[in-house]
């Protein structure tokens, strides 16, 4: 039976990296995010194995009726990789702007909570697997940074979620890379990490045997 994989934040960058490498190796693919035009066209470069769901994540309802759409096409949920995520223009507390916080922490971390939330009663059927984008930035303390703040939410949520769908088999992993040359920013990094080396590690830990949780993957680039 081929298992499915429903990445968040799948329109481009470590997103759309990780479909291609995921359907490469075997699995079916639904793609959600909020530019439908540019979810066709990777639907239509992986083939049939992939389906696109134009979803803005930060709408529990969306996401929950995402979840539903991609297991009525498949027939059920092996993993999920929650990649959705942003930053801001304005860094720092004392000169931030708070709305594009609330921009920001709904995405880097509501919309994780509602993907686990819709996901997880299928992903215990199959004793499924939750991957989430982290960051070096939820490592680290980095001078006033909101966005890294989000990142430390996000790795101290996957080492208990991990907790509680080990309870029934399941398991979950935190990625953690550094700079990445994709979208995120505006200027290209040619030197650091790309989204296949990402995409790597999403396969990666989705590959290990059922005895084996890679809890974390730490990726630095070696420029």
């Amino acid at each position: 039976m081929t298992k499915t994989l429903l990445i968040t934040g799948a329109s481009s960058g470590i997103g759309a990296a990780t479909a291609r490498a995921a359907a490469e190796a075997g699995w079916n693919v639904a793609l959600l995010a909020r530019s439908q035009d540019k979810l066709d066209a990777l639907v239509e470069e992986i083939g049939e194995g992939a389906m696109a769901i134009a979803c803005d994540v930060t709408d529990r309802d969306a996401v929950m009726g995402a979840v539903s759409q991609a297991v009525e096409r498949f027939g059920g949920l092996d993993a999920v990789f929650a990649n959705a995520g942003k930053g801001v223009d304005t860094p720092g507390v004392e000169d931030g702007d708070p709305a594009e916080w609330h921009d920001m922490i709904h995405l880097n971390v509501m919309a994780v909570l509602y993907t686990a939330h819709a996901a997880l009663p299928e992903l215990r059927k199959r004793k499924g697997h939750f991957v989430v984008t982290g960051s070096k930035a939820g490592r680290d303390h980095l001078k006033g940074s909101i966005y890294g703040a989000t990142k430390w939410f996000v790795h101290g949520f996957a080492g208990n979620l991990a907790e509680e769908m080990r309870e029934w088999g399941g398991r979950c992993t935190v990625i953690s890379p550094g700079m990445v040359d994709t979208p995120f920013f505006d200027e290209a990094k040619p030197g650091k990490l790309q989204a296949e080396d990402v995409a790597a590690a999403v396969v990666f830990a989705l590959s290990q045997r059922k005895t084996s949780c890679v809890r974390e993957i730490h990726l630095m680039p070696n420029d």
